[in-house]
């Protein structure tokens, strides 16, 4: 989760996230093992009351320094958006 704050959701745009769904820990993480993120964007909606932000569905997945996948698991998060150009 910390990787996934730090590295991925902007300090800036991140709103808030309603929360996260279908966590699966795959293989156990161990001391000393190098853990990436690799983060897939599944959806983008719009909000339908506040026009300044909109919701981003994404799959998060953590990699060790095997390559293989130990956890996963599917997130909301509520994005400011930029303003249109004009």
């Amino acid at each position: 989760m910390r990787l996934n704050v730090e590295h991925y959701l902007t300090h800036v745009a991140s709103l808030a996230s309603p929360g996260l769904d279908e966590l699966r820990w795959l293989m156990p993480v161990r001391p000393g093992d190098r853990l990436s993120v690799r983060v897939t964007v599944l959806n983008t909606a719009p909000s339908k009351f506040k026009p300044d932000r909109g919701a981003v569905t994404s799959f998060v997945e953590a990699i060790n320094q095997a390559d293989e996948i130990v956890m996963t698991f599917k997130v909301v998060n509520i994005i400011g958006k930029r303003p249109l150009a004009r």
